[in-house]
């Protein structure tokens, strides 16, 4: 595929077209497959090229913070299985970490494990789904059923005990609404190696196709300046060379009693992205391992805590890695028992926005590669 930087690309394009002025105008989404949801993207063409892209969002806004703000903290729990629904656990637990902080709630060591354990297998479902709608983005049918074939593997663990199977409401203020079973200790246990072999067969399957090499390498380049400007965070961060994780940089629960890597490439470009999310699930196995064999007893939530929670008077945050990156919660409490401000600040906003510029001179062929390499839920940009 012709290969050329962005100024040579737009007067590649207006040579082709017969001079610079003569444009037309394409909707990229919000029916379109690769927007995965209802995304629009106005995109201004040369010819194939893209002289300038307007991402368009806020066709499925739904007020969560707003919803925040009328209902006390419990009633709020429901909500954040609902912003990025690929995440559900770390949304959750982003809410209940800044309500804990605020009201000085002591979790039980085990809750804590077992919230690790869940977010780590919600990460590895989260990536799989990622990664198979991107796969079949670029033509590729096949990776998607071996991926939704793993991740019902997930799903089938994690309904066990959440009840189910998507958006998932299972921290509780103060711990987790049910303990794991031996079932559950077993099941997650025996799929560590079975993932661990099927990430062999992903390799060799389609991340050492040359086609697919070919569609990503060198195409999308984020530049860590771009990366810092737009506020990019998760993979998209991580794949130009940023070693920024939320586990590692701001460490919450207990991630630090675990031995883990932050996966970081510095090529900048789609590829790289893709091999930070494979390794990721791969970092994410290690943990389940780890939490696992650490797995303390005792009790799976604090019984202390009341049932009409009122949040002291003060401004807290609590931060999360989730799948696409950082996700933020910011309470402002005045000590009601609902809170008097609520704000969410979720990775998929800030890493759409570097779209616009990164996408300019690229061909469109590519800006669909490359929109896959962000890995964008909607629902979590329309909040």
């Amino acid at each position: 595929m012709l290969q050329l930087n962005k100024d040579e690309a737009i007067a590649h394009a207006a040579h082709c077209v017969g001079g610079p002025n003569e444009t037309f105008v394409l909707n990229l989404g919000p029916q379109h497959p690769s927007t995965h949801g209802v995304l629009r993207v106005k995109l201004t063409m040369d010819g194939e090229f893209i002289r300038h892209a307007e991402p368009v969002c806020g066709y499925m806004h739904r007020m969560h913070e707003k919803m925040g703000e009328n209902r006390n903290c419990a009633q709020f729990l429901p909500n954040t299985g609902r912003i990025d629904y690929l995440s559900a656990m770390q949304y959750t637990h982003g809410w209940v970490g800044a309500v804990e902080r605020a009201c000085k709630i002591e979790v039980p060591l085990r809750a804590e494990y077992i919230r690790v354990v869940t977010s780590e297998l919600n990460r590895i479902a989260s990536h799989l789904v990622g990664w198979g709608a991107w796969v079949m983005d670029l033509g590729g049918l096949t990776p998607i059923l071996y991926a939704f074939e793993d991740r019902e593997k997930i799903l089938d663990l994690l309904e066990g005990v959440s009840g189910a199977r998507l958006t998932f409401c299972y921290y509780r203020i103060g711990g987790v609404c049910a303990d794991i079973d031996d079932a559950f200790i077993q099941g997650a246990k025996a799929f560590v190696p079975y993932m661990r072999e099927r990430l062999k067969m992903y390799k060799d399957l389609v991340t050492d196709n040359v086609i697919l090499r070919k569609r990503l390498e060198g195409i999308g380049i984020i530049s860590q300046d771009m990366c810092r400007r737009y506020g990019a965070c998760g993979p998209v961060i991580r794949g130009s060379g940023i070693a920024n994780d939320t586990r590692k940089t701001e460490p919450y629960s207990v991630y630090k009693d675990f031995d883990f890597e932050i996966p970081v490439y510095d090529t900048c470009d789609s590829m790289a992205r893709y091999l930070v999310r494979m390794d990721e699930m791969e970092q994410s196995l290690r943990i389940i391992e780890q939490s696992l064999a650490k797995l303390p007893e005792g009790p799976f939530i604090n019984p202390k805590v009341p049932r009409l929670l009122k949040v002291p008077a003060g401004n807290y945050s609590y931060a999360t890695e989730a799948g696409r990156g950082r996700f933020m919660v910011r309470l402002v409490a005045d000590g009601s028992d609902k809170p008097y401000r609520v704000k969410l600040r979720t990775p998929c906003l800030s890493n759409m926005s570097l779209f616009a510029e990164a996408a300019e001179g690229m061909m469109i062929a590519d800006a669909i590669a490359f929109m896959g390499s962000l890995d964008l839920v909607i629902p979590d940009i329309d909040r």
